[in-house]
This record gives C-alpha cells, sequence and structure tokens, in this order.
C-alpha cells in the first residue's frame, strides 16, 4: 500500500537545476509543496523592507554559518540576492558547503514581483493591495497574464 497521502494530487517535481525562473518557484509556493526553501542574501535591513513570502534572511557573509546548522543538505534551495551575479555566489557558496539542490532564483525580488509573487516586508506593507486583489475573476485574469511573462 501507498503512504504517500499526496501522491497523485501534487505532481512530482524535477530536480532543481543551477538557475531557476520565478514562475517554477512561484507554482510550488501556490501548490504548498512541502520541502523547499527561499533563501534571501542581501543584506538584513534591505530584506526588512522587502522580500518573498517566507524567505529566510541569510546574509551572504553568514550564510554558511547559518545554513549548515539549520538546513538539511539534501533540501531543495532557491537563493537571490541584490543581483543575479551575487545569487550565482551564494548558490555556489551553499553548493561548496556540501547543499547539492541549490537553485539561483534569476531576476530576484525584481522579477518575483514582475509576475506578482506574494511579498513581505516594512515597504511591502505599505503598497495598497491593487484593484483586482478582493476580485476572483480579475485575480484570475492576473494569474494568467503574469504566468505568461517574460522575465
Amino acid at each position: 500500500m501507498d503512504n504517500n497521502l499526496v501522491g497523485g494530487i501534487i505532481p512530482p517535481q524535477p530536480p532543481v537545476t543551477a538557475e531557476s525562473d520565478v514562475h517554477v518557484v512561484k507554482s510550488r509556493l501556490e501548490w504548498g509543496e512541502p520541502a523547499f526553501t527561499i533563501l534571501d542574501v542581501r543584506d538584513r535591513s534591505i530584506y526588512n523592507e522587502g522580500h518573498i513570502l517566507g524567505a529566510m534572511s541569510m546574509p551572504i557573509e553568514e550564510l554558511v554559518e547559518r545554513a549548515v546548522p539549520t538546513l538539511e543538505k539534501s533540501r531543495d534551495i532557491y537563493v537571490y540576492g541584490t543581483n543575479d551575479q551575487e545569487s550565482a555566489s551564494s548558490a555556489q557558496i551553499l553548493r561548496s558547503a556540501g547543499f547539492y539542490h541549490v537553485s539561483q532564483l534569476k531576476g530576484g525580488l525584481a522579477a518575483w514581483k514582475a509576475i506578482g509573487g506574494p511579498t513581505e516586508g516594512i515597504i511591502e506593507s505599505r503598497t495598497p493591495p491593487g484593484a483586482d486583489d478582493y476580485n476572483v475573476v480579475d485575480r484570475l485574469k492576473t494569474h494568467v497574464e503574469t504566468q505568461q511573462k517574460d522575465v
């Protein structure tokens, strides 16, 4: 007997690649998939202003000493920084520390916001909700439009 309660409901994800598109992570988040972590390696004060919903703050200079004791080496990790170079460097640092499912989130926070990904933080909370935030039909239209965006 199969003990996997979500078998057949949540499609299995392929192994993470060295770089990931924000659409991939957003769809995993929307499906409520377990066992993945989003790391924000920017400075803590910048993280506090705004970040991807649920992302953990691990500034690049503290990355290894914070990640090693808190994250499983086999966990799917998506990492983003101030720019793609910082994201790529962070992903490489994590791989060198023994993490083997690490992916750079291409475009970082800007790409995430461009497709309507959920955010949180001091500045993000001051942004008024869009007209479609409380209308399911408009939200579905927006979702379809953002899934078709190239970022």
